[in-house]
């Protein structure tokens, strides 16, 4: 599945996600979700109040932040090492429950890649399904 990004944030896949779990017509399973970057990231989060998503981005811009005297690595523009950074501390792939052909995710969960450059891209996730 193709995720087109506008630059940094959290965008919401959790539907998308759903969508292949039920076309797979498994009822009881697991899907695994893994992205193929390694300057985004996926993320299970709170999908009810935006505040909580405001807040993460600007704690990870603490933990990773933009300053071109900070690294080595710059190959792509100064937002390279800290989106690297970002990656390696968040994850590159979630397992998901499947329960009566629908993902288990908590009443307030969703599933987010986490954009960490600045720039639009075009992400690439892969689905698996597995199952009875």
């Amino acid at each position: 599945m193709r995720v087109p990004t506008e630059g940094r944030g959290l965008y919401d896949v959790t539907s998308r996600v759903g969508g292949v779990v039920a076309r797979a017509a498994v009822r009881t399973g697991l899907c695994t979700v893994f992205i193929r970057h390694t300057s985004a990231s996926l993320v299970i989060q709170e999908n009810a109040d935006p505040s909580v998503l405001r807040d993460l981005e600007r704690w990870i811009e603490k933990l990773a932040p933009e300053d071109a005297r900070a690294y080595e690595h710059d190959a792509e523009g100064p937002d390279d090492m800290p989106a690297h950074l970002r990656s390696s501390v968040t994850r590159t792939n979630e397992s998901i429950p499947v329960r009566d052909g629908k993902l288990a995710l908590g009443t307030w969960q969703a599933i987010y890649v986490w954009e960490h450059r600045r720039a639009a891209h075009e992400r690439e996730l892969v689905i698996h399904v597995a199952g009875i």
